[in-house]
């Protein structure tokens, strides 16, 4: 289950698919689309589907409630995310002009809405300074930026240029690229990765293999290729409408994507040290970190 398909974030999902990666690997995947990376989390924990395409640090959060789940192949070491701000409101000149205003994020509970959480921690605000509401990405977000719903928002490709190029929202933090992540976190923040559940990946380590083979080359085919290659080779309908703007958002982007599917260094200790930032459940626990992720799948596919 990816949370949210058509996001640039999650690009390798269908585009192993697109490639036919998962079918020469001898795989017969399915790929379920859901809004929000909650929802996908749920899915996991109730067996519907064997893994999610979605944030990293869901792993430590979720280790924080005694469910353990790990990073199999790590696809960004950026969250490609952008703080978007409704042009409704010329005096938003910096996080902490959001006081007392409402924000949109994917979901409650949501990587989008740990994001925005550090962001208004980090701007000197209080978590409740600022409130979150859930309306998901895409058509759901800008038109909730349109009505006035929501004055700001995290969200990511396309969505980001849609905006732009409509002229609702512009850009008030921009975390696409790797330089500004460390700016902000200290550190990369690893995000959009292939996660299961530990027990899963033990007891079927020859798939949990064959789809790290399949995502290997599905990175290397992204840091081998222009944006609009890329592209073309994704479904029409993920353009929404504008290739142009498409190739544009994932030509600024695509450095996020780690072109080797591993882990970076001290990745885990920046998510670690975020989530600890605003989530008491997460600062009270002891989070074994050894047991979020792995590259040992990653490693005998190079």
């Amino acid at each position: 289950m990816v949370g949210g398909y058509e996001k640039q974030i999650y690009l390798p999902a269908k585009l192993a698919e697109s490639l036919g990666y998962f079918r020469e690997q001898g795989l017969d995947v399915e790929l379920l689309n859901e809004p929000d990376g909650v929802e996908a989390e749920d899915a996991l924990l109730a067996g519907a589907v064997q893994g999610v395409v979605g944030f990293y640090d869901h792993t430590v959060d979720l280790q924080s409630k005694g469910k353990f789940v790990e990073s199999v192949v790590q696809f960004s070491q950026a969250p490609g995310e952008v703080e978007m701000v409704s042009n409704l409101r010329p005096e938003i000149k910096s996080v902490a002009d959001l006081k007392g205003l409402v924000t949109g994020v994917t979901g409650l509970g949501s990587s989008t809405s740990f994001l925005e959480k550090y962001l208004v921690v980090k701007s000197g605000l209080k978590i409740s300074d600022v409130s979150a509401i859930p309306v998901g990405a895409g058509q759901t977000f800008i038109a909730a930026m349109q009505q006035d719903k929501i004055q700001a928002g995290m969200t990511t490709e396309p969505t980001v240029s849609v905006l732009v190029k409509m002229r609702l929202a512009r850009p008030l933090v921009d975390l696409r690229t790797v330089e500004a992540t460390k700016a902000l976190f200290g550190g990369p923040y690893p995000a959009a990765a292939l996660y299961m559940e530990n027990a899963y990946v033990e007891a079927h380590r020859d798939t949990v293999q064959k789809l790290a083979n399949a995502f290997v080359k599905t990175l290397r085919f992204i840091a081998d290729h222009d944006a609009e290659e890329i592209a073309d080779v994704m479904p029409p309908d993920f353009y929404v409408g504008d290739k142009a703007r498409y190739v544009q958002g994932l030509a600024a982007g695509k450095q996020a994507f780690t072109s080797d599917g591993r882990m970076p260094d001290k990745g885990p200790e920046t998510v670690l040290q975020a989530l600890s930032t605003i989530s008491k459940g997460v600062r009270s626990k002891f989070i074994d970190l050894s047991k979020t992720y792995t590259r040992d799948f990653v490693d005998a596919a190079h």
